[in-house]
């Protein structure tokens, strides 16, 4: 059994005339062809939304060119060849 329960709703002129005008076209009550163009709005926004899950793609980075149980040495070395870079074009 459906229950029925009023509401009052406020709805756009433009959108009051052209949901008069679908009513009209199909033969049915203002009151139907609200339901009706509510239920087509809901079940197009919940397929809407179950599309749009996201899904993200992974690339291979590659595999470590270095002993990555020493990162922090290999690290301080490439800083210590950087400074002496540094220092060397200056002179």
């Amino acid at each position: 059994m459906v229950s029925l329960m009023r509401s009052t709703v406020r709805i756009d002129d433009d959108l009051l005339e052209a949901l008069k005008a679908r009513a009209e076209s199909e033969g049915t009550s203002l009151t139907r062809a609200l339901n009706t163009a509510l239920r087509q709005g809901l079940t197009v926004a919940n397929e809407a939304r179950a599309k749009e899950r996201f899904e993200q793609r992974t690339v291979s980075l590659g595999g470590a060119t270095f002993d990555v149980d020493k990162a922090l040495s290999v690290s301080a070395a490439l800083e210590d060849d950087a400074v002496l870079a540094k220092l060397a074009a200056r002179k």
